[in-house]
This record gives structure tokens, sequence and C-alpha cells, in this order.
């Protein structure tokens, strides 16, 4: 009787120490493995922020992965299986592949202050316990890289993604006190095959362009969630911008011998640029950790007498850091043509 006794002590010794108690970033107590194996993550956001804490904790991606991209991720990111997002407009989950993971912790993320419970109640076929990350800035990635270090206990690994975030934020911090206001560009973002489509100043997707020193020329209140803000090219002509920031390709190849834009501040000066995407957008769409790198690009094209930005090195070490891979500088040519 004893010996029962005894054994049964040391199974509920042990079923507690495989479980540990965190606080998420909504300051909601949940219980979690001690030892996490696979997270689903069903927004850009928290998969792409899982890969720079450790890509092999990934269940799968949420969208397709372009092979042009593979050489700028993680070798095991290949495989990774796409499982797609289980909720928002026109979203189909593979529900069987999701499970075939065996996810043991799911990874929301929040741009407000609302945990939501329609999205709680159709995860719950994983029967997986569910934590939140809340990110209402750019500026909140330091904090949101140390809650993951801890929870995940890869506490060395958060502290280093932190650091080097913070150390950008203070340094572009420092640059903007010594940049006077008749210095800062007139910034327009084009996006679209034909460039007429772009965001209001309030929107995240210029969030960037909110922190260099709130140069969107475009100035309105965004009227849906999406953006894309159709624009005419009367409008763009009034607004003569001094700079203009490009999605596409096709669009930025056209534009400098389109008659329509050559009369544009910043197509007769050469200050048109094509925003990198490899292996993740820097600057937009999703609005990812990827923008910080963005930051700094953005900074040295917008402010290229002030903030120092020793282009290769910094893009290496960023690669390096958060993406584990080792880039050439003919890769980071490739990079920022889009090729």
């Amino acid at each position: 009787m004893l010996r029962i006794f005894i054994i049964s002590v040391v199974f509920q010794i042990m079923l507690v120490a495989q479980i540990k108690t965190v606080i998420d970033m909504f300051n909601k107590e949940v219980e979690i493995p001690s030892t996490v194996k696979k997270i689903y993550a069903p927004s850009p956001y928290g998969s792409l922020a899982l890969y720079a804490m450790d890509s092999s904790l990934l269940a799968g991606w949420i969208f397709e992965i372009d092979s042009k991209n593979y050489p700028y991720l993680s070798e095991n990111m290949k495989t990774l299986p796409v499982i797609g997002r289980v909720f928002g407009t026109g979203q189909r989950a593979n529900l069987e592949v999701l499970l075939s993971q065996h996810p043991d912790l799911i990874l929301m993320w929040s741009h407000n202050d609302e945990i939501s419970q329609k999205e709680e109640e159709q995860l719950k076929l994983l029967n997986s316990p569910i934590i939140y990350v809340k990110e209402k800035n750019l500026f909140d990635y330091p904090n949101i890289f140390k809650f993951l270090g801890d929870t995940l206990n890869l506490e060395k690994r958060g502290e280093e993604l932190a650091s080097y975030t913070q150390n950008v934020f203070n340094k572009v911090e420092k640059t903007l006190k010594e940049i006077p206001n008749e210095k800062r560009p007139k910034v327009y973002y084009a996006q679209g095959v034909d460039g007429l489509a772009t965001e209001c100043n309030d929107s995240i997707h210029v969030e960037l362009l909110q922190i260099v020193g709130d140069v969107n020329i475009h100035r309105c209140q965004t009227s849906s969630h999406k953006g894309f803000e159709k624009i005419s090219m009367e409008k763009v002509i009034q607004y003569n911008p001094d700079v203009i920031l490009i999605q596409e390709k096709i669009f930025f190849e056209n534009i400098k011998n389109s008659e329509l834009w050559k009369d544009i501040k910043a197509v007769k000066n050469n200050k048109v640029f094509l925003i990198p995407k490899k292996p993740f957008n820097w600057f937009d769409r999703p609005p990812s950790f990827m923008r910080i790198l963005g930051l700094q690009w953005l900074m040295a094209n917008l402010y290229p007498e002030y903030y120092i930005f020793n282009k290769n090195e910094e893009i290496k070490k960023f690669y390096k850091l958060f993406l584990n891979v080792s880039i050439t500088d003919e890769q980071i040519s490739n990079i920022l043509n889009d090729l």
C-alpha cells in the first residue's frame, strides 16, 4: 500500500514538473508545458516572431513560401508544412496538417487590448493552451522578444534580439533629434502595379514613416484595416513628393520612363526606392520584425548625411542574428534589387 502511495506521489510530482505557469502580455495566467516543442501561431506576426526566436518551434507556415526565398531561410524551413490560418476573411487552414503537428501551445497576436473569444473558440479543437502577445507598435518588440524568451526557456535568445532592437531604436531616436524639420522629406508610399494605392498616415502599414519623422505625405484617416487607399495621379502631382517608396517591382521599373511620373520631384532627383522583401518584407505586409532592419534602411535612404549605416555589414549581421543565415554581398545585391 505504501509502495502504491509513493508511486502516486511521484507521478503527481512528475506531472507538476511538466507544467509551468506563465503570465502572458494580457496579464493572463496560463499553464503551459515546461518544455514547448511545437507552436501554432495563426497570424503572420506571431509566426515570423517565432521564426526569429527558434524556427524549430514552428508547427507550420500560415502562408506559402516562394522558393526564391529559400536561400534566406533556415534549412528546416524548406520542408515545413503549410497549415494556413484558422480564421480571417477567406482564410482556410488545413486542419488535418495542423492536428498532425500536435502543437502544444498556441501563440495569439493582438494589436489592441482585446482578446478574441470567437477566435479562441475556433482553436479549441487543438486542446492547447493559448498565450497572447500584445503589439501596439514596433517599439513593443524588445518586450515581446523578452516575453517569448522567458516563456519558451530561451531567455538568452530573447535578450539578444531585444538588445539589438532597442539599440536600433536608440540610434534612430538620437539621429532624428539632430535633423531639422526642413530636412525631413515628403514621402509617398506607392502600392499596386500603377503606384496609385497608398496608406493614410495613421495606418500600421506605414508605421516606419511615422517613426522616421512623420513624413508620410498622404494625410487622412484610414477607411479600413486593409488600407490600400486609392489615390489619383492628379493628387500625386499635387503632392510632388521628395521620395517615393515602391512595393511592386514592375512599377519601380516603369516609373522612370513614365510620362505621368517623370516630372515628380522624387523621380527627377532619383529618390525612388524599391522596398526589399526577401525573405519577408522589410516595410509592410506583413509589418513584422523585419521592419527593424527596414527602419535602418529607410533612415539611411532618407537621411544619408545624418544616419550612418554600413549597409552590407549591418544586413549580414541582421540576417545572421534574426534569420540564422549567412549571406553574401551578391545576395544582398539581389535582395535590394529584388532579383
